[in-house]
């Protein structure tokens, strides 16, 4: 075997592409441009062959019907952990009448105008990947009125491959701090749709298409999309996927409302469910209400979660967001084993910042009891476990967690850095 792990796409509707030479294979479907759901399989148990692919096609459409006709209850409404209230009963199901007819509906659509799309990158010192994100860029069925790349590195790094690209607005930001940086790129758009993503990814030729498609069906502040494997070439990046569950993400469009926030809230509002930075989108008028991204979190200042925590802030004021799978990325994971413990700690630290954010903007308990009960439970579970199974590299992903932990705690004794509500970065 080359690679300890492989992505193949295969479209349901067609015939089996080749078994990749890997002893795991990740499957992505798809239901022509419509990604419908995943499994993993070890090699000796593919081909799937065609009654098994018929089988995977009639449950996963169906899960597609119910989870984006109107006439079924859609969008769904997302519950504890992010997952979806089932809301299709027998009288629905029913009356729901030419499947058919809304089966070929989903597989493709034509493209929507993103002219009022200002597409933001933030890149920093890392000018191949960018290359690489600007070129699938390129091959948008629907290109952006403008491409915004902010230069988050000291000497410029990005101001050459930009060169390249004709269509490119370069803005330098030289002070550190993603957050920083994305605002950057806020203030010089233009357009009333601001779509970010990261230089690490590639984005389907669909993607801007879809997101300004979603934002016309629903009344929504935020959207975020699907965020796939580009690869999965090395351990670290399996383990990132398999053992860690990358991203994350529904297969159907899952709606963040006041009512998830409710549910949610008095255990810590899992706002980190409703997407990832690599993928999202929003309406000029959400930064006009909510402010900009906190410029003491993200990558370049506490680690991360700047993100969530401005989709924590929209829910809190009464917005909502929206996941649409059909808004499709595919991300380059850490490669090395010391790239992916340095994410995970930092991510760690990240999180705990945002929800002393939180806390105090909104005197909200639950963000610290998280801090103080559920994440030391969370380590403590996860250790025993992997003790139990003998998992030493699951073993050095906890620490270096815990580790992140750890440095995310003085932010509580920062007074300096602690703030009250409404002291966010504005237009």
């Amino acid at each position: 075997m080359n690679a300890p792990a492989a992505v193949r796409h295969v479209d349901l509707r067609r015939a089996e592409p080749a078994v990749p030479d890997a002893g795991l294979v990740l499957d992505i479907f798809w239901w022509g441009d419509l990604p419908v759901g995943s499994r993993t399989s070890i090699r000796a148990e593919l081909p799937l062959g065609e009654g098994q692919l018929q089988a995977i096609a009639a449950e996963l459409m169906a899960e597609q019907l119910a989870g984006r006709e109107v006439a079924l209850g859609a969008p769904l409404v997302a519950g504890n952990e992010g997952r979806p209230h089932a809301v299709l009963g027998v009288g629905r199901a029913a009356a729901f009448s030419h499947v058919a007819e809304r089966l070929q509906s989903l597989s493709s659509r034509a493209p929507c105008d993103a002219g009022e799309v200002s597409l933001i990158i933030c890149t920093r010192d890392r000018p191949e990947a960018l290359g690489r994100c600007l070129v699938s860029l390129a091959h948008q069925q629907s290109l952006p009125g403008e491409l915004i790349v902010v230069d988050n590195s000291a000497g410029g790094s990005a101001r050459q491959v930009c060169s390249e690209f004709g269509q490119v607005t370069y803005v330098h930001e030289p002070e550190p701090g993603l957050s920083r940086a994305r605002n950057a790129g806020v203030r010089r758009a233009r357009g009333s749709i601001l779509v970010f993503t990261d230089d690490d990814v590639e984005a389907h030729p669909g993607w801007l298409s879809e997101i300004v498609r979603t934002f016309g069906e629903h009344d929504v502040d935020c959207i975020t999309g699907l965020v796939l494997p580009a690869a999965l070439e090395t351990e670290a990046q399996c383990e990132f996927q398999f053992t860690l569950g990358a991203f994350g993400g529904s297969f159907v469009p899952v709606l963040f409302d006041h009512r998830f926030f409710a549910e949610t809230k008095p255990h810590g509002a899992q706002v980190w469910r409703i997407g990832a930075g690599a993928n999202m989108a929003f309406r000029r008028r959400a930064f006009e209400r909510a402010g900009l991204f906190d410029e003491r979190l993200g990558a370049g200042a506490s680690g991360c979660s700047e993100d969530s925590e401005l989709w924590y802030r929209l829910l809190a004021l009464g917005g909502s967001c929206l996941h649409e799978p059909r808004a499709v990325v595919l991300h380059h994971h850490r490669a090395s084993w010391s790239a992916l413990l340095d994410q995970m700690r930092v991510y760690m630290r990240g999180h705990v910042s945002a929800l002393v954010a939180q806390a105090d903007a909104f005197g909200d308990r639950a963000c610290l009891k998280r801090i103080g009960w559920q994440l030391p439970r969370y380590f403590v579970r996860t250790g025993l476990k992997s003790l139990a199974r003998g998992r030493g590299r699951r073993l050095r992903i906890l620490l270096a967690e815990v580790r992140g932990w750890l440095e995310g705690l003085t932010y509580l004794v920062r007074p300096r850095w602690r703030r009250r509500r409404g002291e966010w970065p504005t237009l």
